[in-house]
């Protein structure tokens, strides 16, 4: 779908590649031919892609990953076009300085839906995509590795944890910037369109102040806020509780 004259998965690779981490990007879709249309728009933009598992996530990231070469590999998900480059960096940077097996910010989240970074190790993707049975598991990729603290070292980033001049907060349960519904588009879209021609780098902070400046934007998709994949699998995942996710 078009975004100010671009698929929105352009948007989505333009925001990453803002990132400074040093890193290869690649696409990692799948197999099915509906998804050819996803090989031509990244072919266009000159951007990797891999095709695997239509539903094995697990074994889709870990297959693009060992055709890479990769000793570290980070998850962000293709329906997050308004992710802030900034919290990439932040995220890498955690996991890099202290040495972790898994560094994310959304175990638990704390960040607006929509900004959505995983970085892992290889070994610990390894070991995942070895051992992990469940459907939920294959789906999701890494609650294999955020499920088992004895196991593996894990680090979650807070937001605004380290900012004096900021007050810690969650608006991970009421500011929605993921795209599942025609709700979500219209949101992503309005946000572009007042945001992207003036500030082709604008990031979480200039969209929190539209939202504070123009609430009938952040009402656009409100009624979605907090339903997130979480709640099909409650009764399966020891580490997220009930108020971390709502029904429809």
């Amino acid at each position: 779908m078009d975004l100010l004259g671009e698929p929105l998965l352009v948007r989505l690779l333009e925001r990453i590649g803002r990132a400074t981490v040093p890193a290869q990007m690649v696409v990692a879709t799948t197999t099915v031919f509906e998804d050819d249309a996803v090989v031509a728009v990244c072919k266009g933009v000159g951007i990797d892609v891999y095709r695997g598992h239509p539903t094995d996530l697990l074994d889709r990231h870990y297959q693009t990953a060992l055709r890479y070469g990769a000793e570290v590999v980070a998850k962000i998900p293709s329906d997050c076009p308004l992710i802030d480059p900034a919290i990439i960096d932040q995220v890498f940077a955690r996991f890099k300085d202290d040495d972790y097996d898994y560094t994310s910010n959304l175990h638990p989240a704390s960040f607006p839906d929509g900004n959505d970074v995983e970085v892992m190790s290889m070994a610990a993707l390894r070991s995942a995509w070895k051992e992990a049975k469940r459907p939920m598991e294959r789906e999701h990729t890494t609650p294999f590795i955020w499920e088992r603290p004895h196991r593996f070292t894990l680090c979650n980033l807070v937001w605004d944890a380290d900012r004096s001049d900021q007050p810690q907060r969650d608006y991970s349960m009421s500011h929605r910037w993921t795209l599942d519904y025609p709700e979500d588009y219209a949101f992503v879209r309005r946000v572009y369109e007042e945001l992207y021609p003036a500030n082709k780098e604008f990031g979480l902070y200039d969209i929190l102040e539209l939202l504070a400046l123009k609430p009938e934007i952040h009402a656009i998709n409100a009624k979605y806020a907090g339903v997130n994949w979480y709640r099909h699998h409650l009764h399966e995942l020891a580490t997220v509780k009930p108020n971390q996710t709502r029904s429809i």
